[in-house]
């Protein structure tokens, strides 16, 4: 310690030292003071964000929802039908633009199809997102950030690209802007799951897994192309088919025209757009003879070789049902199939019964939503009950309406030893498909029908059919009901069906071909429905059954095994 200087008060100096002591401590204290305030503002700053709601909308859309991907649709094979690509989306931060105007004019230079005073509109203001324009090339993108505008910026989105066009619109579907499916298998994926991944977050910048349809694309682009001809060879209003693998339930194809193309969801506006394979009902005229035939001959009150008096018409009250072209005597089961005689099918209605016939279309699940994965579907209209007239008129094809699905279904059925199948549009092995296996009708009456399906298309009105379907053994039966037209049936305008198999040796697909309102061709016969929708049956099964594996055989034992002379 230093020596105390001479002649200093010691006192004095002592009582220095204790202020100087005093006045640190005090300084420590105020130190002290100062850093906790500085860390209470600190922690109360980190406690009000922590109960802050980030915006993660972009103008009310969630924004991991528009950055997220989809996963591709895939046919059978690995071929796309609709894929993710990453595009440029331009927008914009009026709070941070300078000069509305000069930054619209400059936008507009690039996007010419951008109106001005929109634009100016847009970009003036303090909010801190709009969009410009979404979905743009990386060329533009390009010149976009050459004109150096503060306050503009792009966000890779992803879009939705189908390969094939329009080939497959109405199984694939399409998205809206915002990448989220607004119809067909699009919209059924996100209803079951990946719109849960994109709210999760899940499905941004990530490869989800691929969905597999059962869809064959070439059997689609064959089916699309002979339809599409259809109609313009026969001036028809529109047309319509779907093919089914009678083991598996896997729809191979399903084509209604007109279609959109999905790349182009605008195109798909217009009430005649519809897919009229799920969501169109209708009278299915005299394909309905299989359904009616099939159950009375299960039922064991009709047998095969059975006749039924078709010289008269049917009489209700005040009216007479008859036949078109009618043979005007007895006929067996089979030539009630292979001539369509409506009074032919009406003896074998009320010989099985009115009830029998209505709860067998239950079995076949004719009064049933089809329960296809598309959205667009609709309900049939089937009574209840059934009057004798509705119950005679229904025995071939009218006074009820179904979807086509539930016809091919059941025809599926028939040649299938009397087991049904539930359709999908999903890849399926034949192991699952079994899980969902009914037998509808016995494997004799399979046979029969399939016998009588092959008569049909050599000797009855299956014969166009059978002309371009070659050595492929199909079979089937031909529907042309009559449409309403002011609340009356009007023979001068139709709906040509035809409910087919193939092939019949070794049955496998099922398919239905609507031709509606078809016109006569020059060297026609008429617009019945061998002569369209049963040739456009046949040129399709001519194309692709090579692709399905199936080789033609002219073989004429083959005839004589499904439809034996005896029976004819």
């Amino acid at each position: 310690m230093a020596a105390i200087t001479e002649g200093a008060d010691p006192i004095a100096f002592d009582g220095a030292r204790k202020i100087r002591r005093g006045l640190t401590k005090a300084r420590i204290r105020w130190v002290v003071a100062i850093l906790l305030l500085m860390f209470a503002a600190v922690a109360a700053r980190l406690v009000q964000l922590g109960f802050v709601v980030n915006d993660t909308t972009i103008e009310g859309q969630a924004r991991d929802i528009i950055t997220a991907t989809r996963p591709a649709i895939l046919d059978r094979n690995g071929l796309e039908l609709a894929v993710d690509v990453r595009v440029p989306s331009l927008y914009a931060e009026p709070r941070h633009i300078i000069d509305p105007r000069e930054a619209a004019e400059a936008i507009n230079s690039v996007l010419p199809d951008l109106d001005v005073e929109w634009l100016t509109q847009r970009l003036t203001g303090d909010k801190g997102f709009v969009w410009i324009k979404r979905e743009l090339s990386p060329a533009i993108e390009d010149q976009i950030m050459h004109l150096g505008i503060p306050g503009l910026d792009f966000l890779t989105e992803s879009k939705r690209f189908y390969p094939v066009g329009a080939d497959a619109a109405h199984i694939v579907g399409a998205v809206n802007i915002d990448n989220q499916g607004i119809a067909g298998i699009e919209k059924s994926i996100d209803d079951d799951s990946v719109a849960l991944l994109q709210q999760l977050g899940l499905a941004r910048g990530n490869d989800l897994a691929p969905v597999n349809l059962s869809i064959d694309l070439r059997v689609q682009h064959a089916m699309h192309d002979v339809l599409a001809d259809a109609v313009t060879r026969y001036q028809a209003a529109d047309a319509s088919g779907v093919m089914m693998d009678i083991k598996t339930g896997e729809i191979l194809g399903l084509v209604s025209l007109p279609d959109f193309d999905p790349n182009k969801p605008s195109t798909s506006l217009g009430e005649d757009k519809f897919n009229r394979i799920t969501a169109g009902i209708y009278e299915l005229g005299s394909t309905m003879k299989s359904v009616t035939i099939a159950g009375a001959l299960d039922s064991g009150k009709v047998k095969i070789t059975d006749s039924f008096d078709a010289r008269f018409g049917v009489r209700f009250g005040r009216y007479t049902i008859d036949d078109f072209h009618g043979k005007h005597r007895i006929l067996t089961v089979p030539e009630i199939y292979k001539y369509s005689s409506n009074v032919g099918a009406i003896k074998v209605m009320q010989a099985w019964g009115k009830e029998n016939f209505r709860a067998f279309l239950h079995k076949l699940h004719f009064d049933e939503t089809e329960p296809l994965q598309l959205p667009e579907r609709k309900a049939p209209n089937v009574p209840k009950t059934f009057s004798e007239v509705v119950a005679a008129t229904s025995a071939f094809g009218h006074g009820l309406s179904v979807s086509p699905m539930s016809m091919v279904r059941a025809m599926a059925a028939f040649a299938n030893n009397g087991v049904m199948v539930k359709p999908t549009l999903y890849k399926t092995s034949q192991e699952d498909a079994a899980k969902t296996y009914e037998q509808v009708v016995s494997p004799k009456t399979g046979a029969d029908m399939r016998y009588i399906m092959r008569l049909n298309a050599l000797e009855g009105s299956g014969t166009r059919m059978n002309k371009f379907a070659g050595g492929y053994r199909a079979g089937g039966k031909t529907g042309t009901a009559e449409k309403v037209n002011k609340g009356h049936y009007d023979s001068g305008h139709v709906l040509a069906l035809f409910a087919s198999v193939f092939p019949l040796d070794q049955p496998r697909y099922a398919m239905m071909i609507l031709v509606d309102d078809p016109h006569t061709e020059p060297g026609q016969g008429g617009h019945t429905a061998g002569w369209n929708a049963g040739e456009a049956t046949g040129r399709i099964i001519s194309r692709v059954a090579p692709m399905l594996g199936i080789s033609p055989n002219f073989d004429p034992m083959l005839d004589t095994e499904l439809v034996p002379p005896e029976l004819r």
